[in-house]
């Protein structure tokens, strides 16, 4: 099976969020020499491959690897998100969705897209925590407890608050919730 490097390299750049030029500028190239490779219309010698992956920057081995390592992913699609499997999770069966953008522990920031079926409950035992969180409400409302203050909140309302405070998220509404936040660092 031939390696097509230049499709390669083009995915790799764009997912830096470099055009060819700053990835010309950043590896000392010209920018006629990431054209020509990606159009495959030059097939770079190792070391010059490896002189233009130094400016995203990535080794061989992860150029010629099937996946873009997630520390250099910066776009992800809707079904790249990975549910994340927690207790609160399995104890709803289903009705609390956790769905992280990337890897949480290459970064300070964890993004989540979160769904609470209605009836879902993050628990009676409240929810502590070493962060800061927000977030905003997409649609559906939720009822968000901070030290014993009951909070209201429906589409576009938000959130933000030491995670230190006891805390407790829950759907008691008919209509399904979805809400994006963001925690940091990492609640994992």
């Amino acid at each position: 099976m031939d390696f097509d490097v230049g499709t390669r390299l083009r995915a790799v750049r764009e997912t830096a969020g470099m055009s060819q030029r700053e990835l010309a500028r950043r590896a000392g190239v010209t920018n006629g020499t990431i054209s020509l490779i990606e159009q495959n219309r030059n097939s770079p010698s190792v070391a010059s491959l490896r002189k233009v992956l130094e400016g995203i920057p990535m080794t061989l081995s992860e150029f010629f690897s099937q996946e873009i390592p997630a520390a250099e992913r910066i776009v992800f699609g809707q079904d790249e998100m990975i549910e994340i499997a927690c207790e609160i999770e399995r104890k709803n069966k289903g009705a609390i969705s956790f769905r992280q953008v990337g890897d949480a522990a290459k970064h300070q920031l964890q993004i989540l897209f979160e769904t609470y079926q209605p009836g879902a409950d993050t628990g009676r035992s409240m929810l502590k925590h070493e962060s800061q969180e927000g977030g905003v409400v997409i649609s559906g409302r939720i009822e968000l407890t901070v030290e014993g203050r009951k909070f209201i909140l429906g589409p576009g309302d938000s959130y933000l608050f030491d995670s230190r405070q006891i805390h407790r998220f829950r759907n008691p509404f008919d209509e399904t919730c979805t809400l994006v936040s963001a925690c940091t660092p990492p609640y994992l």
